[in-house]
């Protein structure tokens, strides 16, 4: 066999490019991936040593964000492109602050989405958990499909998740051709920060080459460079145009930050005591605004 998992009858699945979703699950060494994405991250653990502990360090900051706006009394998350289900889904850690919390996971693949249906049938609430298949681009029709749902309430908080996700949306001048047409990421933000009710939260994080040690740039550049030949490459963006992405919301402390100093004593991962020592090495920013007005 091909793959560790089998295919979904139903599911269209292009094996002709390795996909975002199975790599970062293949990282995070899940099981819901084909050959042709253990490939590409074998190639890329040979190029970046430390991708997986990349992986493991975003994934353990969504973790400790959503822990952070659940205790904060939000209980409602809009996760885009959430990818495959694997160890600590946004609900399951959300539940475990707020245990009537709901969730919608949003992303465009295909798989992902198939896989997450599963998930929430044999470990979700259908009262409160749903996923829906979109483009993050297409703002309007994303949020009317969470809402559409009916497990979302338009009149109550949402915290709004976009980890490890906007680096995959180029900007507008470096759309390819079947991508132009829609709103480039700052654009989609904007959208979504108006249609957020008060006192809403963003949660963000993003991949950047600024800052990164000097040893370590042409690994996680020679990483990126590898996106190029999938179904969705990758771009950096600096300190600035990602804090940009929060708009006018109010970035909660320690503000935009390398990942593992954002409240690092909430941290459950284990990592390298080389990222531990400079947090720069994790090569991505991360940070929570809320919506004041």
């Amino acid at each position: 066999m091909d793959q560790q998992w089998p295919p979904l009858a139903s599911t269209r699945v292009d094996l002709e490019q390795p996909s975002a979703a199975r790599i970062y699950d293949w990282l995070l060494d899940g099981e819901r991936n084909y050959a042709i994405d253990r490939r590409f991250g074998e190639r890329a653990v040979t190029n970046c040593p430390v991708v997986k502990d990349l992986a493991r360090c975003n994934r353990d900051f969504l973790a400790r964000a959503v822990r952070h706006c659940a205790r904060q009394g939000v209980t409602q998350f809009l996760d885009l492109g959430s990818g495959l289900p694997t160890a600590g889904n946004v609900h399951e850690v959300a539940d475990s602050i707020q245990p009537r919390s709901r969730c919608v996971y949003v992303d465009s693949e295909s798989v992902a989405v198939a896989h997450a249906l599963i998930e929430l049938e044999n470990r979700g609430d259908p009262e409160r958990h749903a996923v829906v298949q979109a483009d993050l681009r297409d703002v309007e029709h994303v949020w009317q499909q969470a809402l559409a749902t009916g497990v979302l309430d338009p009149e109550q908080p949402i915290a709004l998740i976009t980890v490890a996700t906007l680096h995959f949306v180029p900007p507008a001048n470096e759309a390819p051709s079947a991508l132009r047409g829609k709103p480039d990421a700052h654009a989609a933000l904007q959208k979504y920060r108006e249609l957020l009710p008060p006192d809403s939260r963003l949660i963000i994080s993003h991949v950047t080459e600024e800052g990164v040690p000097a040893d370590l740039l042409p690994q996680i550049r020679a990483f990126v460079r590898q996106y190029e030949d999938s179904s969705t490459p990758v771009c950096f963006r600096d300190t600035a145009r990602i804090t940009e992405f929060f708009g006018d919301f109010e970035v909660a402390e320690p503000g935009v930050v390398w990942l593992p100093d954002w409240h690092p004593e909430d941290r459950k991962a284990a990592l390298p005591e080389e990222m531990l020592a400079e947090p720069a090495r994790s090569c991505v920013l991360g940070g929570v605004a809320r919506k004041v007005v």
